[in-house]
């Protein structure tokens, strides 16, 4: 499974690097980015960008809309069970556990698809910043944070966190006025 999906991604990212391996570029220019997305890459070209983007749109499509769609497959599946469970409790659980996962990869292939199917349109630099950061950095640390609220003692400790930053927000509030 491993190497399969190594293998993917190494087939995924080997057209878009030889795409941008034929473009020229200007030698003094800064990539507004935490990192070299290749949709802002793109954007410093000076080249024909044509085929760039039909490569770019043919990779987002075999690696992010058909992921997707199988992905959207099984979680109607998924609901359509949940649908037949006969406690409402048990379905309140159920839905409250897809419906946070739902959420982590409804967020994670917008903001990914929007910023690789967005490079004809060009985003403002800063959308498509906060969009790539969404992506890389927020959802995967969603994860063990969904995970980790399923668990009482963690959801106790974060409830008396919160309790205690509320007083202490009016107390600072109450200074400042």
């Amino acid at each position: 499974m491993a190497i399969g999906s190594w293998l993917i991604s190494v087939l995924g990212a080997l057209p878009e690097t030889m795409t941008i391996l034929k473009q020229s570029f200007c030698t003094n220019r800064e990539i507004p980015h935490f990192f070299c997305d290749l949709t802002e890459v793109l954007k410093l070209t000076f080249s024909d960008k044509l085929i760039s983007n039909i490569v770019v749109y043919s990779v987002a499509i075999v690696l992010g809309v058909f992921p997707l769609t199988g992905i959207l497959f099984s979680y109607s599946h998924i609901v359509s069970s949940i649908l037949r469970i006969s406690s409402d409790r048990g379905k309140y659980k159920a839905f409250s556990t897809c419906g946070s996962h739902l959420l982590v990869v409804t967020l994670f292939y917008g903001t990914g698809l929007s910023v690789y199917l967005s490079s004809i349109a060009t985003l403002p630099s800063r959308i498509s910043v906060i969009a790539s950061v969404m992506y890389t950095m927020v959802t995967p640390m969603l994860n063990p944070f969904i995970y980790s609220l399923r668990n009482r003692d963690i959801k106790v400790g974060l409830v008396t966190v919160l309790s205690k930053m509320v007083p202490l927000r009016e107390s600072v509030d109450a200074r400042l006025s």
